[in-house]
Parts: C-alpha cells; structure tokens; sequence
C-alpha cells in the first residue's frame, strides 16, 4: 500500500508537471496574436492569459470526464504505471515540439499517449475508439477548418466594416476589442485544456479505488490543475508565440480580434459538449483564415505545412513513446524509476538546448522570415510554395 500510495503521489506530479507544460506550450493561443499586433505588451499578455486560465479551470468538467471515463475504459485494469507511462510520452512530446518552436497539440499527446500505453499495458479493450473518434479525431480534423473558415469571413467583415475609416484609428479600436478576445481565449482555453489534466487525475484515484468508477474531479484536483495551467502559462512558451504570432502571416490587429473571437467560439462551444480539442490547432487555424481574409490574402505555407505534418504526427508519435515507457514501467519498480529518468534527462538535454538560441519577451516578436506568399488576383488566394524560416 505504501508502494501504491508514493506511486499515486508520483503520478499526480506529473500531471500536474504535464499541465505545466502544456500551459507554456499553449500560451501562444491567447497571447500570440495580441503580442504580434502590438495591443499588449508580451509580459501582460501572458499574465492576462495565467489568470484566465486558472479562471477558466472552474467553469466545467465535461472535458474532464471525456479522459477519466471516455477514452480508456475505467473497468479495464488501468492503473498508476499505464497513466505514468502515457504522460511521460506526452511530455517529452510537448517539449520537442516546443524546441523546434511548432504550434502542435498538447491535448493529443495526452491522448496519444495514454491510449499507446493503455494499449500496452492493457489491450485494445481498455480505449473506448467510439469515444477516441468522436470525441477526439472527428473535432481535430474539423475544428481547425470551422475557426479558418470563421475567422476568414470575420476578417473580410472587419476590412469592409472600416475600409472608410481612418487606418490609426481603425487599429486602435482593434487592438483594444484584442484585449478581450485574447482574454476570452485565456478563459477558454482553462475551461478546455486544464481539465485534461483533472480527467488524468482522476482516472488514477479511480484506478487505486480513492474514487469510484464515473466520479468528478474532486475540488483539489480542479484547484491543483488550474494552478499548474496558469504557473506555466505565465513563463510564456516565446518560442511557439513567435511562431504563431509572426512566423504564420503578417497579422494585423483586424485580423488578430477576427482570428481570436472565431477560435473562442469554437473552443468554448467544444468544452460545452464535452469535446476534447487541440486549442492550439482551432487557434493556428483562426490565424491562417485572418491572413487569407485580410486585404491580401497572405500565408507562409512552408510553415503550415511543418505544422500540419506535426499535428498528424502528435498522436500516433506520442502513442508510440508512451508505448515504450509502459512496458518498462510494467516490469515494476526499476521499470518506473527508469521511465522517470528518461523523463527527466530527456527534458533537461531540451532545456539545454533551447538555451542556446534563447527566446524572450525582449525578441519574442523578432523574426527572421521571407516575404509572405500574396495570392494573385482572382485566384481564390490558391497557395503556391514558398519557404520560411522562422527561428525556433
């Protein structure tokens, strides 16, 4: 029982360490636009975005339940080792992705790995793929089309709305109505994002008995997760705020309030029916609609497309580790040790790394690009290749 307990102790850690990380990853869906335009100032941007978050935290468990008692099947014999595994995937993953400054989805490397090491540890009977399909990969293919496709026709709302207007003024307006749009996502984003970490939570006290099968995260959970969303999201992830904020398209502050009020709405209405989304694709899409719906239709389509092979990579990549770290972790106790050593020295080699191109508040906006790619008139804005690069 003292081995269990120090387990369950461990396993909650990391989570709560993943919820860290995957606020820092995550900081760039509110902050990188409102930065980019210039309507907050990058240190208040990322506090604005910690408190909302740990606000948002409370506001529902729907997302919460879709993990504990969705995807793996809580009867199955999933225990502390298959839960330690799977977020030890998912971290690594985050903290690679994050590295190499791409805008990918914590969210799916939490259920990537925890259905790899549920598979695993478990078998197939352990994941619930009805649940997988509708609740996961059906929202990550379409989210991001539905907040393109909204932001898009928001942003050519917005130019025909002020095309008379004067410029300055214009933007003025703009980057205020950016401070409560980027705020809005903050909130969503808690409401969404940190309940992926109480649903882990609470998947682990239901599977040492601490809870019964198709129990609520309990208030410390929500409490605990909330606080580890908002800590990490105030470090600031600079690197994939960079990238999303200027490495995407040459935003303007029309095209920031369309692209954040759009992936607002999509991720609030998600959290509301219990979808587990990738914010950080519903918001890399509200982007890529505000800059082909601004007045010249302009992505950088070398990046997307590094973006967009990483969000297909994420889930099956994250599985595939998370799978690894479960059948050590299955051996006993040196299995666990050994999988958290990895764990560890993988994610401090990353951090070494990334100290040798360091990424801030002070360069955040700093970025090394080729000229955006323009569509032709009278081409539909059709994407042509072109090549970026955009410092990680």
């Amino acid at each position: 029982m003292e081995h269990i307990s120090f387990l369950v102790a461990v396993v909650i850690i990391t989570a709560l360490a993943f919820d860290f990380t995957n606020g820092f990853h995550d900081t760039a869906n509110a902050a990188a636009t409102a930065i980019a335009t210039g309507a907050l100032r990058p240190k208040v941007a990322v506090t604005i975005a910690a408190l909302l978050n740990f606000a948002g935290a409370f506001l529902s468990v729907k997302v919460a339940t879709t993990i504990s008692g969705g995807i793996v099947n809580e009867k199955a014999g999933v225990h502390p080792e298959i839960i330690f595994a799977a977020l030890a995937g998912a971290i690594l993953w985050n903290l690679l992705t994050w590295l190499r400054g791409l805008p990918s989805s914590s969210s799916h490397a939490l259920y990537g790995g925890l259905i790899g090491a549920t598979i695993v540890g478990v078998g197939t009977s352990g994941v619930n793929f009805d649940t997988v399909v509708t609740k996961i990969l059906i929202p990550a293919v379409a989210s991001p089309f539905v907040a393109g496709l909204a932001s898009w026709g928001a942003t050519k709302l917005a130019y025909a709305i002020t095309r008379k207007g004067n410029t300055a003024t214009t933007e003025k307006g703009f980057k205020t109505g950016q401070v409560f749009s980027s705020s809005l996502i903050s909130l969503a984003h808690g409401t969404n994002d940190a309940q992926k970490t109480m649903g882990i939570i609470t998947l682990t006290l239901v599977s040492v008995g601490a809870l019964p099968h198709g129990a609520l995260p309990p208030t410390w959970v929500i409490v605990s997760a909330g606080a580890a969303i908002a800590l990490g999201t105030y470090m600031g992830g600079w690197r994939i705020i960079r990238s999303m904020g200027k490495g995407l398209a040459d935003i303007r502050p029309p095209q920031g309030f369309a692209s954040e009020s759009a992936a607002a709405t999509v991720i609030l209405t998600s959290s509301h029916m219990g979808f587990g989304l990738s914010t950080t694709q519903v918001c890399s899409g509200g982007i890529m609609g505000a800059g082909l719906g601004g007045p010249k239709g302009e992505l950088r389509w070398s990046l997307v497309r590094r973006m967009v092979y990483t969000w297909g990579l994420t889930l099956p990549a994250a599985a595939v580790v998370s799978g690894g770290a479960a059948l050590l972790a299955e051996q006993g106790s040196w299995g666990v040790a050994l999988v958290g050593a990895v764990l560890v020295a993988g994610a401090a080699a990353m951090w070494v790394i990334s100290r040798r191109q360091p990424v801030g508040a002070d360069n955040v906006n700093d970025v090394d690009v080729t000229p955006v790619e323009v569509a032709p008139a009278g081409t539909a804005n059709t994407p042509t290749p072109a090549s970026t690069t955009v410092a990680a």
